[in-house]
């Protein structure tokens, strides 16, 4: 299939544009690199793919790469609550409005496979639990403006929405500041940690199941078509004070306190089902201690905080 991946050089994105490739699709990149990353570097010489400098907001440009496209997989964005904080104005142009001039240039057989984001959920009901169904609280402008792309994306005939659990995971276009990453990272470096409110739960996934999943939207979208999908580990909804004992399990000298005061400024609480994913035959092949060792040796590499977002 000829396949579009906006923000493809990203976080994601540089590890699902080599799987499609391997797959045998041929892979439009639309990227403004604004990290200066240069994750795609060893796939460069791939005659499936074509990396295109420029920015999504572009108007001209989304129309002449959407041409031919048998499927759309738009990745760039401002991801996390804090950097869409910093810069409200670029977190709601990339997030929101081109989203949306996107969805008014493609066609109706052109497939969108759609990430959002379960932290649209900001807490489930009574015991913190939520389906596809569950009603949305978001309680920051990112999982705002991902809520009311996804209501926007399933009006076109040809969509999946996939609701991405929280991602961890190495990849050559790092990210520190992701939870699981970020509390590894410091367990690494500082062997020490003070948790506030350490019993919000969420749900996690790793970064190369997020990929897996893209390609069997691909490969099942006449089944899957239409609907929303949470994808995330079910043996990983976990809170704070879980997460930090599962990474003090690799890491023997790693501290941990509760702080008797203080708020966390993240307020998302919640267990969420990734029953509706499974039972379409996806099942997750990367656990919690599987990412866990792979950040221990990835941060044995990167001894700084520059690979993130914030």
């Amino acid at each position: 299939m000829n396949i579009l991946v906006t923000g493809g050089a990203g976080y994601i994105g540089s590890i699902l544009v080599p799987q499609l490739l391997n797959a045998g699709h041929k892979v439009v990149v639309v990227d403004n690199f604004m990290y200066d990353q240069q994750s795609l570097l060893d796939v460069c010489g791939n005659s499936s793919l074509e990396i295109r400098r420029g920015d999504v907001r572009s108007q001209a440009l989304m129309q002449e790469v959407l041409r031919g496209v048998d499927v759309v997989i738009p990745l760039a964005a401002y991801v996390g609550a804090p950097l869409c904080s910093r810069d409200p104005f670029g977190a709601r142009s990339v997030n929101h409005d081109a989203i949306e001039m996107m969805l008014g240039l493609i066609s109706k057989d052109q497939l969108v496979i759609m990430p959002t984001t379960n932290s649209a959920y900001g807490s489930g009901d009574a015991n913190n639990f939520c389906t596809e169904e569950s009603p949305l609280n978001p309680i920051s402008q990112y999982a705002l403006d991902k809520g009311e792309v996804a209501k926007k994306l399933m009006q076109h005939p040809s969509t999946i929405s996939l609701r991405l659990a929280t991602v961890f995971g190495a990849s050559p276009r790092m990210r520190i500041d992701l939870l699981v990453n970020d509390f590894v990272h410091r367990a690494v470096n500082d062997h020490f940690m003070v948790l506030f409110e350490a019993h919000f739960k969420r749900n996690f996934i790793h970064i190369r199941d997020i990929s897996r999943v893209f390609l069997h939207a691909i490969d099942s979208s006449n089944r899957m078509v239409g609907n929303i999908y949470n994808v995330g580990l079910s043996s990983a909804n976990l809170s704070k004070l879980e997460l930090c004992q599962s990474i003090a399990e690799h890491i023997p000298d790693f501290v941990f306190l509760e702080a008797e005061v203080g708020v966390d400024p993240d307020q998302r609480n919640y267990i969420v089902s990734n029953a509706k994913l499974e039972s379409t035959g996806f099942a997750t092949m990367f656990d919690l201690n599987y990412g866990i060792k792979e950040l221990v040796q990835a941060f044995t590499i990167l001894r700084n905080r520059k690979y993130g977002n914030i």
